[in-house]
This record gives structure tokens, C-alpha cells and sequence, in this order.
């Protein structure tokens, strides 16, 4: 976790949808970008020290045609913020050790 920095953790937060669903602690965008700076210097020093967790997701069920619901898991701002730096990186590290002909999840590829 130490190639994750603030500025890592900056951009994916900026990538984030802002209208998404807040997650179970019902922090929003709007509430997460006020004060920015200081929550992700609190959230970044979590991280590098290991004091970090992800809370539980919260689950929302969506109504299918047949009558079955269809269900989603709703992460908090902070843990989709976390979970894109570390996508970064390891796309990073393991970009590398990839073959040309290989497509499977990898960015600007389909």
C-alpha cells in the first residue's frame, strides 16, 4: 500500500459518479468533497498505516419483470475511492506482465 498516495487517492474520487447512492454511512459526494484535502489525508494515513477498513456494503434490491428481486451491494465513498487506487496500481504492476494478445479486463481493451 505504499505506492497509494493522496494524489492517487484524489483521482479516482473525481472519477466517481456524483449522483451515485450514498453507502451505508450515508455520506454523499457532495458531503465527502467538502473538505476534501483533509479527508483524504485522514483516509491516507489510514491506509498507510494499516488502520483502514471497508464498511459493509449496503444491499438495495432491485425489482426484476418475472417479480424477483435483483440484488445490489451500495459501497461507501471512501471504500470505491480505496478500491480504484488500488486497481491503479496493480494495473500498473501487472500491465507489464501481460501478453499483447491478452484482452480479458484490462483498461482500454475489450
Amino acid at each position: 500500500m505504499h505506492h497509494i498516495s493522496v494524489d492517487l487517492l484524489r483521482l479516482p474520487f473525481f472519477e466517481l459518479k456524483r449522483n451515485a447512492a450514498p453507502g451505508v454511512d450515508g455520506v454523499t459526494w457532495q458531503d465527502y468533497e467538502a473538505d476534501l484535502e483533509h479527508k483524504l489525508l485522514e483516509l491516507h494515513a489510514r491506509v498507510q498505516r494499516g488502520a483502514y477498513r471497508a464498511l459493509p456494503s449496503r444491499r438495495w434490491y432491485l425489482p426484476k419483470p418475472d417479480g424477483r428481486r435483483r440484488p445490489l451491494a451500495v459501497e461507501a465513498v471512501e471504500d470505491k475511492i480505496v478500491q480504484r487506487a488500488t486497481v491503479a496500481v496493480l494495473n500498473a504492476i501487472y500491465e507489464e506482465d501481460f501478453l499483447g494478445f491478452s484482452y480479458g479486463f484490462r483498461p482500454k481493451r475489450s
